[in-house]
C-alpha cells in the first residue's frame, strides 16, 4: 500500500508514460495529416462520441467504485483478522489454565499458550500466502508499466516458500498435516480446535472458556472465508473487458472531434490573426492528450484496483498486518525483542 499523503504526479506520469506517448504521437500524425494534407474530411461529428463518452465515463465511475468497494472491503476484513487476533491471544493467555489446581504445572500450560499462539502465527501466514498467490485473471503486474515494479517490489510470500515460513510455528507432525492440504490455513484452524478440546478434555479449560474460544476460531472462519471471496471471486469481465474496449473506441476516436473543432477556432481567429489562426490547430495536440490521459488513467486505476491482494502496490499490505499482529502476539508471550522478527521493510513508499 503505497504510504505517501499524496500520490506524486511524476510517478503518475511514468506510470502512464507509453500510453502518454502514443496519445501524443497519435494525434501529432492526424493534426499533419489535417494540417498539410488538407485531409478535412478526416472527422466525425460531435453528437454520437459525446454519446460514447458519456457512456464511457459512467461505466468507468462504475467500475472505480466497484475496485474501490473491494479494496476497502479487503482492508475492512484484515483489520478484522487484527482484532479478532489478539482477542484470540488474550483468551488463550487467561484462559487456559488448570481446572483443578496443582494438577498442571505452569510450564505445562505456557507450552500449551505458545503451541496455540504461534499456529494462530502460523494461520495467517498461511493466508497472506494464500492471498498472494496468481491467478489467471490478475494481470496487473504483468502490464508493461507495471514490469519495473514487480521487480522491485515482490511482496514476501512470493520470494520465499510457505513451507520455510510455517516450519518456525508449528510441529513436524503439524507442518506435515497442514502441508498435505490444498487450504492450509483451515486445516490450521482445525487443529486449533482439536487442540483446545484436548485442553477440555484435560482439565485445562473451563468448559465456558472453550465456547468463547471456539466461538473465536468461528469468526476467524468467517473472515479467512471473506477473503477468499475477495481473492477467488474477479470483478466481472464483462464489465471490465467491455469498458476497456469501449474506453479505447472513444480515445482513438477522440481526435477525429478535437482536431475539426480547433480547426473552426482557428479559421475564426485568422481574420483577427492570420498566423495564430492557421497555428491555432497543434493546439488540439495538448488538449487532447490531456483528456485521453484523464480517461485512460481513471480506467487503468479501476482495472488496478480490482483485485487487492495481487501484490501490487496499491493493494492491502497484508504481510505487513500479518507481521504486526506476529510482534504483538510474541511480545504477549513475554519473548525478547531479538527472538521477535522485525517488520517486513517499507520499498520505495510502499508497504506490502
Amino acid at each position: 500500500m503505497y504510504t505517501k499523503k499524496v500520490y506524486k504526479l511524476k510517478d503518475m506520469l511514468m506510470w502512464t508514460r507509453f500510453e502518454s506517448f502514443f496519445f501524443t504521437i497519435l494525434v501529432t500524425i492526424l493534426v499533419g495529416l489535417y494540417y498539410f494534407l488538407g485531409l478535412e474530411w478526416l472527422k466525425v461529428p460531435w453528437t454520437p462520441l459525446a454519446l460514447i463518452g458519456t457512456a464511457v465515463a459512467f461505466v468507468i465511475g462504475f467500475q472505480n467504485n466497484a475496485a474501490y468497494d473491494r479494496i476497502w472491503e479487503a482492508r475492512k476484513i484484515w483489520g478484522g483478522i487484527v482484532n479478532t487476533s489478539r482477542t484470540f491471544g488474550m483468551f488463550v493467555q487467561d484462559m487456559v489454565a488448570e481446572k483443578i489446581p496443582g494438577t498442571s504445572s505452569k510450564e505445562r500450560i505456557n507450552q500449551e499458550i505458545k503451541i496455540l499462539t504461534y499456529r494462530h502465527i502460523a494461520w495467517m501466514t498461511a493466508l497472506r500466502h494464500s492471498m498472494r498467490s496468481a491467478k489467471p485473471w490478475e494481470t496487473v503486474m504483468m502490464e508493461k508499466a507495471n514490469r519495473k515494479w514487480a521487480k522491485m517490489i515482490k511482496p514476501p510470500e512470493q520470494q520465499t516458500k510457505i513451507e520455510d515460513d510455517l516450519q518456525p510455528y508449528l510441529s513436524d507432525e503439524d507442518l506435515k498435516y497442514a502441508m498435505s492440504k490444498n487450504n492450509k490455513q483451515t486445516a490450521l484452524l482445525y487443529l486449533q480446535s482439536h487442540h483446545l478440546k484436548r485442553l477440555k478434555e484435560q482439565d485445562m479449560v473451563w468448559e465456558f472458556a472453550f465456547l468463547e474460544i471456539e466461538n473465536i476460531l468461528k469468526e476467524l472462519f468467517t473472515l479467512q472465508g471473506k477473503s477468499e471471496r475477495i481473492k477467488n471471486f474477479p470483478y466481472p469481465r464483462q464489465f471490465a473487458t467491455l469498458n476497456h474496449y469501449f474506453m479505447w473506441i472513444f480515445i482513438l476516436l477522440l481526435p477525429l472531434a478535437i482536431i475539426p473543432q480547433f480547426a473552426e477556432i482557428g479559421a475564426e481567429i485568422s481574420a483577427i490573426h492570420t498566423k495564430g489562426g492557421a497555428l491555432f490547430i497543434w493546439l488540439s495536440i495538448p488538449f487532447y492528450v490531456v483528456v485521453a490521459w484523464v480517461f485512460h488513467t481513471m480506467e487503468k486505476i479501476g482495472r488496478t484496483g480490482e483485485n487487492p491482494f495481487e501484490g501490487s502496490s496499491n493493494d492491502v499490505p497484508i504481510s505487513t498486518i500479518a507481521r504486526g499482529i506476529e510482534i504483538d502476539l510474541r511480545q504477549n508471550l513475554e519473548e525478547s525483542l531479538d527472538e521477535i522478527p522485525s517488520q517486513f521493510p517499507v520499498i520505495y513508499d510502499i508497504q506490502m
